[in-house]
């Protein structure tokens, strides 16, 4: 997620290379022709390449909308889970009898792996990497087997709380409250793992290059008077402007895209770990996962 901080114009910049050399060609190619041939190439007027422009405008408001749409709903689903876990804890604290401290841990812990394992699988990385640490070699050993290893930690800790109730630790309505909590996990990793399996359509990107490519021809034809060292500059110019915004929404429509753009996932976990670990007096408290220049991961 990117920080309140200066974006590197090295950063920006490299994010529209490509379009902006495809824009430099073709200013220069239609430059060329409309001169050479300028007695044959009928005079277009601005309003032309202006009418195209507000087409383009309002095809990327929309796309950016519905690109901040879905990078909104990843951090409140994230979000969710973070008020969640504070609740798991407390609840097991408060509804598990005493004497159970270090069975209240383990579930904890592995509640803490499962949010790590999330973030993880959702960025299509190793789902278990350095989640070891959390849970036990046996617990490993069996999500080892499991596709969906966010599913198997919270199959583990229900079966675990399961347990407790059927040694009395637990009462059922304790056990129901607790199973709720339990249920809005299993949502919110559905929830996530819808968005990062709709693709956004790749035709709208397509189509939205080919008309901004065409805005350009047009208004590089209608500019044609102009000297080719301020006309070339200034069409570059505004189709970086175009190109910025779509690259934007294209990286917002992707909240889980390991990028600077995405939801904080590594952050919000690091965060969960350190408040669920305060909760159970663990001295083991790590510190708030460090940002990068201007971003977060």
């Amino acid at each position: 997620m990117l920080l309140n901080k200066k974006i590197p114009v090295r950063f920006i910049l490299n994010k529209i290379k490509l379009e902006i050399m495809y824009v430099l060609l073709i200013a220069i190619v239609v430059y060329y022709f409309t001169e050479k041939f300028k007695t044959i190439i009928p005079e277009m007027p601005l309003s032309i390449p202006a009418f195209l422009g507000t087409a383009i405008s309002v095809i990327l408001s929309f796309k950016l909308n519905q690109s901040y749409d879905r990078w909104w709903e990843a951090r409140k689903i994230w979000g969710a889970i973070v008020n969640d876990s504070r609740s798991f804890v407390l609840q097991l604290q408060s509804f598990v009898r005493e004497g159970n401290e270090t069975s209240i841990k383990q579930i904890a812990y592995r509640h803490i792996a499962w949010c790590f394992s999330l973030g993880q699988t959702l960025r299509g990385l190793h789902p278990t990497e350095n989640v070891e640490k959390y849970i036990s070699p046996d617990d490993l050993a069996v999500i080892s087997k499991h596709n969906n290893k966010p599913l198997a930690l919270l199959q583990l800790n229900t079966l675990q709380i399961a347990e407790l109730k059927k040694k009395k630790q637990l009462d059922v309505f304790s056990q129901i409250q607790i199973n709720t909590t339990l249920v809005n996990f299993s949502n919110a990793m559905g929830m996530a793992e819808r968005i990062k399996s709709t693709v956004f359509p790749s035709t709208y990107r397509l189509f939205l290059h080919f008309f901004i490519y065409i805005f350009v021809i047009t208004l590089c034809i209608a500019l044609r008077d102009i000297e080719s060292q301020f006309e070339i500059p200034l069409l570059l110019v505004i189709s970086a402007a175009f190109f910025l915004l779509e690259k934007s929404a294209t990286h917002l429509q992707d909240p889980f895209s390991n990028q600077p753009t995405d939801t904080a996932m590594t952050t919000i976990a690091t965060n969960i770990e350190i408040n669920l670990k305060q909760l159970l007096n663990d001295p083991d408290t790590p510190k708030p996962y460090p940002a990068k220049d201007f971003y977060i991961l």
